[in-house]
Parts: C-alpha cells; sequence; structure tokens
C-alpha cells in the first residue's frame, strides 16, 4: 500500500475504542519491562496507521492529529494506571503481575504470524530473526547488570541535558519497533528508577531543575516518534517481509525479556533466600499468566470473527 493511499479516519466509536486500549498499553509499557506497545499495535491491525500518523504529523496535521488523540488519552491513562497501581503491584507481587503480562505477549503472538505465515524462510530472513532475537534479551541483560548503578539527576552539566534528548529519541524508537521495552532500555542506562522516583510532588518541589530533564526527554521522543516513524514506513513499504522475520525474532526475544530483568530477578533471589510468599506468588503467577493467555486468545478470536 503506497503511503498516500493510506487511510487512518477511524470507521466507528469501536476503532476510536480500539485505538485508546492500544494507547493504554503503550502507556502501560513505559512501565512493565519487556512490554511492547507497537507490538500490540500489530495486533490491533493498527501499526501502519500509527507509523503513518507519526511520520506525517506535520505534512497532514489535522487529519494524523485526530487519529492520534485517541491514541494519547489511552497512554496517558496506562501511564498513570501504571505508575500509581501497577507499579505497586510490582513491589508485592512481581512475578504474579509480570506473569500476566507475559501470558498476555504469548497468547496474542500468533496474530504475527499471518505476515509470514507462507512467506519463504531464506536464509537472509532467518538472519533478520536472529538478529532481532538477541536484541531486546541483550538490553534486558545488559539491564540486570546496570540495576546497582542507578545514576543521579542532580548536579547535572550541560552535556548532561543533551544526552537525555537522545535518550528520549532512543525511547521513542522502543516505541516505534515492535519487541523493545523502554522500561528495559532506561534500565540498561540506569535512569528508570530515578525518573520513577522523580515523578512526584515532593521530588519536583525540592528539585525544581529536574522539570528540564523531562523537557529534555519529551523533545527526543518527541523527534524519534516523527523521524523514525517516517523511516519504518518507508522500510515497510519496500521490505514489509524481511522487516516482519525481525519483528518477531524481537517479539519473541521481549517474551523472554518479560521473565528476565532486574526487577524480577530481585524475586527470584528473594525466593533462593526463603522468601515465604515464594509458594503462593509462584501459584498465583501461573494462573494468571494463563488467564493472560486466554484473553489473548479470546481477543484474536474476536478480530477474525470480525475480519470474516
Amino acid at each position: 500500500m503506497k503511503q498516500d493511499e493510506l487511510n487512518i479516519q477511524y470507521e466507528n466509536k469501536k476503532e476510536v475504542t480500539k485505538g485508546g486500549i492500544l494507547g493504554f498499553f503503550i502507556g502501560i509499557a513505559i512501565i512493565v519491562p519487556g512490554i511492547s506497545g507497537s507490538t500490540m499495535a500489530i495486533i490491533f491491525k493498527l501499526y501502519d496507521k500509527l507509523l503513518y500518523a507519526l511520520g506525517n504529523i506535520v505534512k497532514h496535521f489535522k487529519l494524523c492529529f485526530l487519529f492520534l488523540i485517541p491514541i494519547a488519552i489511552g497512554a496517558i491513562l496506562g501511564f498513570l494506571l501504571g505508575f500509581f497501581t501497577i507499579q505497586n503491584l510490582l513491589n508485592y507481587f512481581p512475578f504474579a503481575v509480570t506473569a500476566l503480562f507475559g501470558g498476555l505477549m504469548i497468547g496474542a503472538f500468533p496474530a504475527l504470524f499471518e505476515e509470514i505465515k507462507h512467506q519463504k524462510k531464506t536464509l537472509s530472513r532467518i538472519i533478520l530473526f536472529i538478529l532481532g532475537f538477541i536484541l531486546p534479551l541483550g538490553i534486558s541483560i545488559s539491564s540486570i547488570y546496570r540495576k546497582s548503578g542507578n545514576q543521579s539527576l542532580e548536579n547535572l552539566q550541560l552535556y548532561h541535558y543533551f544526552l537525555f534528548v537522545l535518550l528520549g529519541y532512543l525511547v521513542a524508537i522502543t516505541q516505534i519497533v515492535p519487541g523493545l521495552s523502554a522500561t528495559a532500555l532506561l534500565m540498561s542506562f540506569g535512569y528508570f528508577t530515578p525518573l520513577m522516583e522523580a515523578v512526584t510532588l515532593s521530588y519536583l518541589s525540592s528539585h525544581p531543575t529536574v522539570i528540564f530533564v523531562f523537557i529534555c526527554l519529551i523533545l527526543g521522543m518527541l523527534l524519534g516518534m516523527i523521524t523514525f516513524s517516517s523511516f519504518m514506513t518507508k522500510v515497510f513499504s519496500k521490505n514489509r517481509i524481511p522487516a516482519f522475520f525481525m519483528i518477531i525474532g524481537l517479539a519473541s526475544s521481549s517474551i523472554l525479556s518479560v521473565f528476565i530483568n532486574p526487577e524480577i530477578i530481585e524475586t527470584y533471589i528473594s525466593w533462593n533466600q526463603g522468601n515465604i510468599s515464594f509458594g503462593f506468588e509462584l501459584f498465583l503467577g501461573i494462573l494468571l499468566f494463563f488467564c493472560g493467555c486466554y484473553i489473548a486468545h479470546l481477543f484474536l478470536k474476536y478480530e477474525q470473527r470480525k475480519k470474516q
């Protein structure tokens, strides 16, 4: 499909709701390690439209803006819920919450195979799959080793703010490329915990200059969303099938990354040290994992019936 032929207008209220739900998962993805909002965009059949809207927001502002409004609202709600609720649940039941999202991702995974189901598995495409598989896992593993080396948001120099613009750009890429996690990326740089702790009125009032850090991050994210979305649109228009082989590698690895990150590793260590909640949380995690798989399965069946 040519870029100028792509229709991104919502057809009905259900489509608007779907856009809001997609945004919700994008917001959640910033909080929960391993979750990829763009993977959900593929499952919701909105990935191409999302890339187009982000990449053409300047050229076709009104059209793209109207498409992005429900997604933006959902993203804000997802982030707020993730920050005030899921983040707290992760403190008490990290494995159980992680298992729920892991189950959702595994249950929805078959939707990704639709693009390559009948495509030839050439050597170059297999290499792309392997490269995609290595990347998220590598970021997660590096974030584990960086966990003890959290960075400080105080006494920053001028060059730090340029680095935050670059970091915001990289975070934008994680939201555009399926399978990459913003949380894992921030952990690998040692900034996830400091940034989460800085999103409080008490911290902002005692360290008002941290607002410039968030401004730089947002600026970098906006630049990344616009420029990298345009780049990905061109990649998909010319090399869609090879790109999907790499995306499936990224998504496969991201499922493992949900269970291999600094937060969950600490849980495994506490279990090994005789944490009394080990049995209960393991049981709850297994239960929620299968619940997540089933919920995602039901959603895919609904999408298939609607398509037919």
